[in-house]
């Protein structure tokens, strides 16, 4: 059993020390335990402190492509080098490494596809009385759409199992935390909660600059995953809502019309006729939309067969689907047929 520590980092060069050193090499159930660096077009010496602290591997993305294009990108790289768990974890030091051994161990039981690291976010002084509150109400929302009982739903800290993470896909560039969530609950598979410990603050965070632009944000990406996986309930939800409302002016004017006071009712019926065209073909989009959705899972199907196939293959055999310069570090294995170290380049 091999696990593979991820760690997404952008200009993280002066972080990654602490990060690091706090990395397990030895990890109950595994084999081997293996650091990969996913450096997302850092300006600053990323890769090159991270191969000094001795990352067995590092992925260079060729420029800057934000934290959930990182995070896929690590995780097919992950999967490539035959990772059986691959746990996530952020480059400022947030998450407490020592709780690794006891986020893997639903996995390794069998109880867990996904195991979300759950921060004690009411007790942490570093966060303001609004944020605690807003990350209470954002989490409510994500299990009531993904129908999981996760309870910190942006924590970053997680263990995936290899089938998820051949079975995920991220399409948002800001962050993979709700969109990963939503999506495998979606797809039924089994998600855990794990208490784990949290750093102090070595930088403020990146990812919520303003706090009311990161709820739209989230909120966006909860809206556009619910319509991929959820389509037909979306769209019929909306068209009966309209043509309800149609329906409900119609007969309103058809009431006054008896009484002999159509004449002064006719912007309702215009407005009823509106609501029922705009609702009937929001309710045939519904029908369309569910046949796109049929499409969509057989596409998703053969992607999986085709990622498990590419990923067994041996070490470099395949490389993840970004343009990415791939260097592994001094203490990685070389792929076979080469010599030392190589850029791998696909455009």
């Amino acid at each position: 059993m091999k696990l593979i520590i991820q760690v997404p980092c952008f200009n993280e060069a002066e972080t990654l020390p602490v990060t690091l050193a706090g990395l397990p090499r030895r990890v109950e159930g595994f084999d081997q335990v293996e650091w990969l660096v996913v450096d997302d077009g850092s300006t600053d010496r990323t890769s090159e402190t991270a191969r000094s602290l001795g990352a067995d591997h590092v992925l260079r993305l060729n420029k800057n492509q934000g934290l959930a294009r990182a995070f896929m990108a690590g995780l097919e790289a992950c999967l490539v080098r035959g990772a059986d768990v691959i746990v996530n974890l952020d480059a400022d030091n947030q998450y407490a490494a020592a709780d690794i051994p006891r986020l893997v161990r639903p996995i390794l039981e069998k109880n867990a596809d996904m195991v979300i690291g759950a921060r004690p976010i009411q007790d942490n002084p570093h966060f303001s009385w609004l944020k605690k509150r807003l990350q209470r109400l954002g989490s409510w929302v994500v299990r009531v759409v993904s129908r999981t009982p996760v309870e910190d739903a942006p924590s970053g800290f997680r263990a995936i199992s290899r089938e998820t993470a051949l079975r995920l896909n991220v399409f948002s560039d800001y962050t993979y935390t709700l969109e990963t969530i939503v999506q495998a609950g979606q797809k039924n598979l089994l998600i855990a909660t794990c208490p784990v410990g949290v750093n102090a603050p070595l930088r403020p965070s990146r990812l919520v600059k303003n706090i009311w632009t990161y709820i739209s944000r989230s909120m966006n990406t909860m809206l556009r995953i619910f319509v991929v996986y959820r389509p037909f309930k979306f769209f019929m939800t909306i068209g009966l809502l309209l043509f309800s409302s149609g329906l409900l002016l119609g007969l309103r004017f058809l009431y006054y019309l008896s009484l002999g006071g159509g004449k002064g009712h006719v912007q309702s019926l215009i407005l009823a006729s509106v609501l029922l065209g705009i609702g009937f073909q929001t309710m045939l989009t519904a029908f369309l939309a569910d046949l796109f959705a049929v499409n969509r899972k057989l596409l998703e199907d053969i992607q999986f067969r085709l990622r498990a196939q590419q990923s067994q293959g041996s070490e470099g055999s395949a490389v993840p689907p970004h343009r990415i310069s791939h260097k592994s570090s001094p203490r990685a294995k070389a792929p076979k047929g080469t010599a030392g170290r190589r850029s791998l380049r696909r455009d």
